[in-house]
């Protein structure tokens, strides 16, 4: 059973920033068992780094290359001592992270609205 979702105004979904980024490098954290560490290009002049869980779902080298969905303006948190800038978005699939991705070549920093 699903629980209520709260409604949010169009002016607090415009607080996101929520862009297309494009992944530059991916790696495993050592000393981590699920996460990756991964480098995207948000149309910043320097790469992104992100952290998510994704060991066991995906492969390190299918992620290269790949445009994905990131919730920009997320504060950072570190994690096994590596700051992550945002979140990557994905949807939950019966606990199996699905990466929102694009359907065709989108710049990188494209804004989603």
């Amino acid at each position: 059973m699903r629980c209520p979702v709260m409604e949010v105004s169009l002016s607090d979904f415009e607080k996101l920033d929520i862009r297309v980024g494009k992944v530059l490098k991916a790696e495993k954290i050592p000393g981590s068992r699920k996460l990756v560490k991964i480098e995207v290009d948000l149309g910043e002049p320097k790469p992104r780094t992100l952290v998510a869980a994704l060991v066991g779902f995906y492969e390190v080298e299918e992620l290269l290359g790949m445009n994905i969905v990131v919730l920009a303006n997320l504060k950072p948190k570190r994690f096994m001592g590596v700051k992550s800038r945002g979140m990557l978005l994905a949807a939950d699939v019966n606990g199996k992270p699905v990466l929102l991705t694009t359907a065709g070549d989108v710049p990188p920093g494209t804004r989603v609205k």
